[in-house]
């Protein structure tokens, strides 16, 4: 079978830097697992690879669509099924890299593939909820009492999925649950980063203030004026600046809330990591230099598969 390095850790751990050497020494191309990156005019919020990056090694899955569109894990397979198959005819072995784990959880074990996203229905259940607190909850129980049974009461997002799940499918989503899209057909060599939680969040704090220095606030006010809905406004970082312009809170509340939001992502990020299995997990905790960190994964690889790095690629 043929193989897939993804290189996977919590946001600010040190992956792009690692990936690029990664990526260089194998003559390949990057696919992109960031649900966030896709996004077109989301950039410094999302910490994309800079432009000099991205031309010194191919990405994919990065500025594909529009803040105002939608996009699911299923379609997100799809198209890095095409991009995996057509690097593997050219003899090229993919490095699947991000931290968005249905993305990675879809490629390596398989998703339910459930209807897409219909957003004239959410908002109509958002404000069923909103006339009535409680009422989705005793709803989903009422026509899925299996899928409620897996879902706190307090837990709005997944609710409301469940239901639109439920509506358009005309199927209970607990069924649907049991019909898994396979895993895609390869090898997965699985690379995860992590660092001593301290460290970790003192590197997202100085990330944020990189951006706010590269232009955040600029971004922000220019997707968020030219796409004023949910996509960008759920994203860390636009989020809060929306606030911020709306004069709800202050810039440094702003500030303080991204850094904040931030590092509660990172540790969800972790947490459901913890659950993928077969992960060859490096703490990468002093190691700040990114080929530092690209010899420890570099190591593991070859020991996974002695004969990955041919001896055309450059050297260490």
């Amino acid at each position: 079978m043929k193989k897939v390095i993804v290189l996977l850790g919590p946001t600010g751990v040190g992956k792009t830097g690692a990936s690029l050497l990664l990526a260089k020494e194998l003559d390949t191309e990057i696919i992109s697992a960031d649900s966030m990156q896709i996004y077109r005019g989301m950039d410094i919020g999302t910490a994309k690879p800079t432009e000099e990056e991205r031309a010194e090694v191919k990405h994919h899955l990065i500025d594909i669509i529009e803040p105002t569109e939608s996009y699911s894990a299923g379609q997100y397979i799809e198209a890095a099924a095409g991009i995996i198959k057509g690097l593997h005819v050219k003899g090229k072995i993919p490095v699947v890299v991000g931290g968005t784990g249905l993305y990675i959880k879809a490629m390596t074990r398989g998703i339910f593939g459930g209807p897409s996203a219909d957003l004239p229905l959410r908002d109509e259940l958002v404000s069923l909820e909103q006339s009535a607190p409680g009422s989705l909850y005793s709803y989903l129980f009422r026509i899925d009492a299996e899928a409620a049974g897996n879902i706190q009461k307090n837990d709005l997002r997944r609710i409301i999925r469940a239901l639109e799940v439920c509506l358009k499918s005309s199927e209970k989503m607990s069924l649907l649950r049991k019909k898994l899209t396979k895993p895609l057909p390869y090898i997965f060599i699985k690379i995860g980063l992590v660092r001593e939680r301290k460290e970790l969040y003192r590197l997202i704090d100085e990330r944020v203030d990189a951006m706010f220095e590269a232009g955040l606030l600029n971004e922000a006010e220019a997707i968020l004026r030219k796409h004023p809905d949910r996509t960008a406004m759920q994203a860390i970082g636009y989020k809060e600046l929306s606030m911020y312009l709306k004069n709800e809170i202050d810039k440094d509340e702003a500030i303080r809330l991204i850094k904040r939001n931030s590092r509660r992502y990172a540790k969800r990020q972790l947490t459901w990591f913890k659950k993928e299995e077969d992960i060859a997990w490096h703490d990468v905790t002093g190691l700040y230099d990114s080929r530092e960190v690209f010899l420890c994964i570099k190591d593991t690889i070859a020991r996974v598969c002695p004969r990955i790095f041919s001896s055309n690629t450059t050297k260490r």
